[in-house]
């Protein structure tokens, strides 16, 4: 069930950010993993713009790199030192970025594609976006288990015409336990453009989990995470032309 909730909290932080100063965000990319303070956002409206360039379908291959535990020993999360087993074990999975007016991210598709690449095709029942807003998302799984996030805050950061970074907050209730897990989670994207047939994009993505106010470690860790995990990105194209126009 750890390693489950685990999976769920990454999976759905992949593609969800408002413009933020210029360097916030790299800033923070660099720091890691001397994070003590949460990422400067917005509220989160409407949907995340990408740049043009990842407009397509891509194979992506996902590598956990390292992961760190700021708070520890005292406060650690559930399954933290499991998932060292899964350090330079990649994971692959198919994404989409579509474009109308301007590109945003399949984010039912994209989803859906984790889930099963992490939690196994008949694990996973259905990934469903709300059709009222892009900022809510519902994964249902087998056994009455149910995933519910709700992006809350959101920046993007444009470095050149081929770096791009976003961040997002938001709120996770597991449900199908005893007692619904509950939780804060941040994801830190900075994705770049290389152009080239091997791996046309890559990009490094930390994932860091925050306590809810209801745990009753709260007060001890504020806004530091209790738990960074820093993954790398390759996407390869899937047939599909992708525009060098940022």
């Amino acid at each position: 069930m750890k390693r489950l909730i685990w999976v769920l909290i990454w999976l759905l932080s992949f593609w969800w950010a408002s413009p933020v100063w210029a360097g916030a965000l790299s800033d923070r990319v660099s720091a890691f993993p001397d994070w003590h303070n949460k990422p400067p956002v917005d509220r989160a409206t409407g949907d995340l713009i990408y740049p043009n360039w990842i407009a397509g379908t891509w194979h992506v291959k996902s590598t956990l790199i390292d992961l760190v535990a700021p708070l520890a020993p005292e406060i650690v999360t559930p399954g933290f030192e499991s998932n060292r087993t899964y350090v330079n074990q990649p994971i692959e999975f198919d994404v989409r970025f579509t474009k109308q007016k301007e590109v945003t991210a399949d984010r039912a598709f994209n989803g859906l594609n984790i889930a099963k690449a992490y939690l196994g095709d008949r694990a996973v029942l259905s990934v469903k976006v709300d059709p009222d807003s892009p900022n809510k998302q519902i994964t249902t799984l087998r056994d009455d288990r149910i995933l519910t996030s709700t992006i809350t805050g959101r920046a993007s950061e444009t470095l050149t015409p081929d770096q791009f970074i976003t961040s997002e907050l938001f709120q996770q209730v597991f449900r199908g336990t005893a007692q619904p897990y509950l939780n804060q989670v941040e994801t830190t994207t900075a994705y770049k453009y290389l152009n080239n047939q091997t791996s046309a994009i890559v990009a490094d993505q930390i994932t860091a989990i925050y306590l809810s106010p209801q745990d009753p470690d709260y007060f001890k860790a504020r806004n530091t995470p209790i738990a960074l995990y820093r993954y790398r990105l390759e996407f390869s194209p899937l047939g599909e032309s992708v525009s060098t126009n940022s």
